[in-house]
């Protein structure tokens, strides 16, 4: 019943949960429409298009000077 809202990505029959994929821009309206269900207790919205992807490394002096020394 839910297929007709998105890609159904993951369906976890234990825990009771589904995971959808669906376009952005209508995310609102499809999050209106299922929750109107009676079956469906709560809908979240993925964090992930607002999270920074780029990641930084920072090294650690004691590792660079073994690093640098051959050990």
């Amino acid at each position: 019943m839910l297929r007709k809202f998105g890609n159904v990505h993951y369906v976890s029959k234990r825990l009771k949960y589904v995971v959808i994929y669906c376009n952005m821009d209508e995310a609102e309206k499809i999050m209106a429409k299922v929750r109107s269900y009676s079956f469906v207790k709560q809908v979240d919205l993925s964090y992930k298009p607002f999270l920074k992807m780029e990641f930084e490394s920072k090294l650690d002096k004691a590792k660079e000077y073994d690093y640098k020394a051959g050990i």
